[in-house]
């Protein structure tokens, strides 16, 4: 029988056997072994790099970009949070007041304007007639302030009375002048002519009130 002679490798075959093995299991070790605690900063590029497998703190700050970034994953910074309330407030506001835009005659309750009958002069509602009925100063104070208004000052009178339409009483009408002669205290009353007279508290005389814009 012819005898079969094992020859040895030759010196090339064991070294590339040898670094076959080493490669393969370099592989596996760093497979198992090696994460993202273990990599150190700018040593891998971005895309060689697992999904959840380096720690944000091992992420140099600037080194991402926004391209990178999947927003998705981004929860709301607090200061959005903020943000979002104040448009929202913002908003309310401008449709509060869209409702009452038509309400502008108004404000808090009280009437804006001059109703029929008066004129806005000077910053308030003149009567546009004097008074019906005849009253002394005091009285004639007392119904002017019961709506909210009083008798009319003298030189802003006498101004008033140019308007047009508007005719002052021929007996003259209360201002809520006072004069004082010889120690008596009288009113000071104004004429259809522009002429004032200082006539004593308890004639009788019509009047006109003034009462704010705002009633």
């Amino acid at each position: 029988m012819k005898r079969i002679r094992w020859r040895l490798p030759s010196p090339a075959l064991v070294i590339a056997c040898l670094a076959l093995f080493v490669a393969l299991g370099g592989t596996v070790l760093a497979a198992t072994k090696i994460d993202g605690r273990r990599i150190e900063v700018r040593s891998l590029p971005g895309n060689r790099l697992e999904v959840g497998s380096v720690p944000g703190n091992r992420i140099e700050t600037g080194s991402l970009k926004g391209s990178q970034i999947q927003v998705g994953t981004l929860g709301q910074v607090p200061s959005a949070v903020h943000a979002d309330s104040a448009d929202s407030a913002r908003r309310a506001q401008t449709a509060t007041a869209a409702d009452h835009a038509g309400d502008a005659t108004t404000i808090n309750g009280h009437t804006v304007g001059c109703p029929a009958g008066r004129r806005q002069y000077a910053g308030a509602c003149w009567d546009l007639t004097p008074s019906g009925a005849l009253a002394n100063a005091t009285d004639a104070a007392a119904a002017c302030a019961a709506q909210g208004g009083e008798l009319p000052m003298v030189l802003a009178f006498m101004a008033f009375r140019r308007e047009p339409g508007v005719q002052v009483s021929v007996g003259g009408e209360w201002t809520s002048g006072v004069s004082v002669i010889s120690n008596l205290h009288g009113g000071v009353v104004l004429l259809s002519s522009g002429d004032l007279y200082v006539e004593p508290m308890q004639s009788l005389f019509h009047y006109r009130c003034v009462t704010p814009l705002l009633g």
